[in-house]
């Protein structure tokens, strides 16, 4: 477990956001479980890729004017059972730190994992995940 004093700044740049923590399986499962709407589902870490690209690329669309109903985090390394029961819910998915995942209607519907994270600007993944919004996040007009 990585001590706090590093770890909370991270934590602190999603949830400055408005991305809701979630530390424990039964939160996770208070969210998920009810498979309603669309949910992001950020996996963060601290490594450089989660810093440097993911953590910025989420902030950078999140000014999108779609945006998923709910978000949350878990912090892998740190919140193992959180973390463990989030990537319950990525049928499909192996675990991958950091990683962002919609989820529609309990559905995996975008997942971005480490390999599509490293090498990339926040810029790219803030694209991938706007585009995502749209696709996927926006309410239908009648």
């Amino acid at each position: 477990m990585y001590d706090e004093m590093i770890v909370t700044p991270m934590r602190q740049e999603l949830t400055r956001l408005g991305i809701q923590e979630t530390k424990t399986a039964a939160e996770v499962d208070a969210v998920l479980g009810e498979k309603k709407g669309t949910v992001l589902v950020v996996v963060n870490s601290v490594c450089g890729c989660a810093a440097g690209m993911a953590r910025p690329g989420v902030a950078m669309a999140l000014r999108h004017s779609v945006r998923p109903d709910k978000m949350i985090t878990v912090f892998a390394g740190n919140d193992r059972e959180a973390t463990a029961r989030a990537r319950e819910y990525f049928v499909g998915y192996r675990p991958s730190s950091p990683s962002i995942a919609l989820l529609r209607d309990g559905q995996v519907v975008k997942m971005l994992e480490r390999w599509n994270i490293e090498g990339r600007g926040p810029e790219d993944i803030a694209a991938e995940l706007t585009a995502a919004f749209d696709q996927y996040c926006a309410k239908a007009t009648a």
